[in-house]
């Protein structure tokens, strides 16, 4: 069963007082549970806390779309790969760096 997130990103910093400061907001579904696959990442530690949540959820969405769209020419090559990539970090311990 499907879960369903709303994404929102928001400038920060000094463009966010500009007054043509963007929000982007837009609804995602993944088969995963990205919080929990997040907690589990934050465990491994195998980045840095600030760039875990980073990595993890744009990791889950770029996989999600090209999970979605595997048999269409511009994603078939790099499916496998991913493939291998996810299978490697799903055993992946900081130790081993």
């Amino acid at each position: 069963m499907p879960h369903t997130y709303r994404i929102t990103v928001e400038e920060l910093g000094e463009a966010a007082f500009a007054s043509d400061a963007r929000t982007l907001t837009f609804d995602a579904s993944n088969h995963d549970d990205l919080i929990r696959i997040l907690e589990l990442m934050r465990d491994k530690a195998i980045l840095p806390d600030g760039e875990t949540a980073e990595f993890t959820i744009g990791l889950k969405l770029f996989t999600e779309v090209v999970l979605r769209h595997r048999a269409e020419p511009l994603f078939s090559e790099l499916f496998p790969h991913l493939g291998a990539f996810m299978k490697k970090l799903k055993g992946y311990e900081k130790a081993s760096i």
